[in-house]
């Protein structure tokens, strides 16, 4: 398995984020942000918002685990985060 990136953890055998932001439209902003890194990397997370919380799980389901590219797409997110 790789590294995990910063930030992140393992559960239940896929990487795993919560983020909290000062409110809904930072929350929003946020995930377009990543989901353009997503489309670029043609890789998708199963995420949820709830007004400024995002959870976020990747795991390549193809693979049946993490991945270089999961762990890719998990960085890709941290460096859009702000």
């Amino acid at each position: 398995m790789p590294d995990t990136p910063e930030g992140w953890s393992v559960v239940d055998g896929r990487l795993h984020r919560e983020l909290t932001f000062s409110d809904f439209d930072e929350a929003f902003a946020f995930m377009t942000r990543a989901a353009g890194e997503a489309r670029r990397l043609d890789h998708h997370p199963d995420w949820s918002n709830s007004w400024n919380k995002v959870v976020i799980d990747i795991v390549d389901h193809a693979a049946g685990g993490i991945t270089d590219k999961c762990t890719e797409l998990a960085s890709a997110f941290s460096a859009v985060e702000k």
